[in-house]
């Protein structure tokens, strides 16, 4: 059994059926907030990303999925095959005590195993049901499959990734996956609030496509206000500027000018005061139509020091600026412990693992240092069992 879950969502039952990471994240970030989360898994295999690496071995030469465990601390496991009938006769009983239902199948598939929506919404109707999939369960597109990254191509955010020339570049995290879990969870938290008011569940239908769509943001009002079709930029901003990674003597620093008298500020700190004066460079927008130039006038003068030195006399300036940090670096940052945004599970095979945190924070609930671990698959089997009265 995990530790008691404490916060907010202390009390509600959670049901993962989901694998890999859009749905199991979901279902993580309302395990930070409190909830208990009963994950039902396949049995003998469990959720595919219990095979994808990171591995870590343990001593006694067992091996185990950093991926997996990353994004299902805290949680209980059962394992439970859906078309046996034992087995559905757990899982209904579980049905009977969910406040909320979570699957990432594609369309179609849990209606084949007789728990769609349709056929849970008068059994349990204060069951909230959340979808997370590819294209929705609407759609021509909705029994099609999708990963992160298929996910990614399609809503346009590979078009603006990497440099003019370059091949297409996928985002440095899945944020295809991630974007789905948080509009997820959005979505059932806004499901749950709904709940109290009219005290009936609903369906929560979450696309990762849909989701690509809406952090598009200013990519889509650009097109629409010009014409044009927006495309890579590399580290610079479309409609700011300076707002970009800038060369220095020792690598590349961040320098984000908003306004005009940011960028006043910026040109007092690399002794360029006179670019703030420049025809070229007035406005923002002129900024803009001329970014190559006053980028290069910008690194003529960042090339006499270091980042360090660069960010110290920035900072002091108050101008928006940040080092480019490697995964490494940002686990080091003092900020970032300062938040408690690394954690440890304590997992009985490996000890202490260290992971990302919860951003969430909230002033009438604690934010733990230490999380319970990722759990065996079918782990919790006979506690849960015991609990059903089965």
């Amino acid at each position: 059994m995990t530790t008691k879950p404490h916060g907010p969502f202390a009390g509600l039952l959670v049901l993962d059926l989901t694998r890999v990471l859009a749905g199991p994240y979901a279902a993580l970030m309302l395990g930070e907030l409190g909830a208990r989360i009963v994950k039902v898994e396949p049995p003998v295999k469990g959720d595919d990303s219990r095979h994808i690496g990171p591995f870590v071995k343990t001593k006694t030469g067992k091996v185990k999925s950093g991926y997996f465990m990353s994004v299902n601390r805290g949680k209980q496991s059962i394992a439970l095959d859906l078309k046996a009938e034992a087995d559905r006769r757990i899982f209904e009983a579980l049905l009977a005590r969910a406040d909320v239902l979570i699957e990432n199948y594609r369309g179609g598939t849990m209606e084949k195993l007789g728990y769609g929506y349709d056929a849970l919404k008068d059994k349990y109707p204060k069951l909230i049901y959340a979808a997370v999939s590819g294209f929705g369960h609407t759609g021509p597109y909705s029994h099609r499959p999708a990963y992160d990254m298929v996910a990614q191509a399609m809503g346009g955010v590979m078009s603006l990734t990497g440099h003019p020339g370059g091949p297409p570049t996928r985002v440095g995290t899945s944020t295809g996956d991630l974007t789905a879990a948080l509009f997820a969870t959005i979505g059932i938290t806004t499901a749950l609030y709904d709940r109290q008011r009219t005290g009936k569940g609903q369906k929560v239908d979450v696309a990762m496509l849909d989701s690509q769509v809406a952090v598009l943001e200013n990519a889509i009002s650009r097109h629409v206000a010009t014409g044009e079709i927006p495309g890579k930029l590399g580290s610079r901003h479309p409609s700011i500027a300076p707002f970009a990674a800038f060369a220095t003597q020792d690598g590349h620093i961040v320098i984000a000018a908003g306004n005009d008298d940011i960028w006043a500020r910026v040109c007092k700190v690399m002794g360029r005061e006179e670019l703030a004066r420049d025809p070229r460079f007035l406005t923002n927008p002129l900024r803009v139509q001329h970014v190559d130039e006053m980028a290069a006038e910008m690194e003529k003068a960042l090339a006499a020091k270091t980042s360090k030195e660069w960010l110290a006399a920035l900072e002091t300036e108050g101008v928006p600026c940040g080092p480019i940090n490697t995964v490494a670096d940002v686990m080091a940052d003092p900020q970032v412990l300062s938040r408690n945004m690394i954690v440890e599970t304590l997992d009985p095979d490996l000890g202490p693992i260290k992971m990302q945190g919860n951003p969430v924070k909230l002033s009438a609930h604690e934010d733990p240092k230490t999380r319970a671990a990722a759990p065996d698959l079918d782990a919790d089997r006979a506690a849960i069992l015991k609990e059903l009265g089965i």
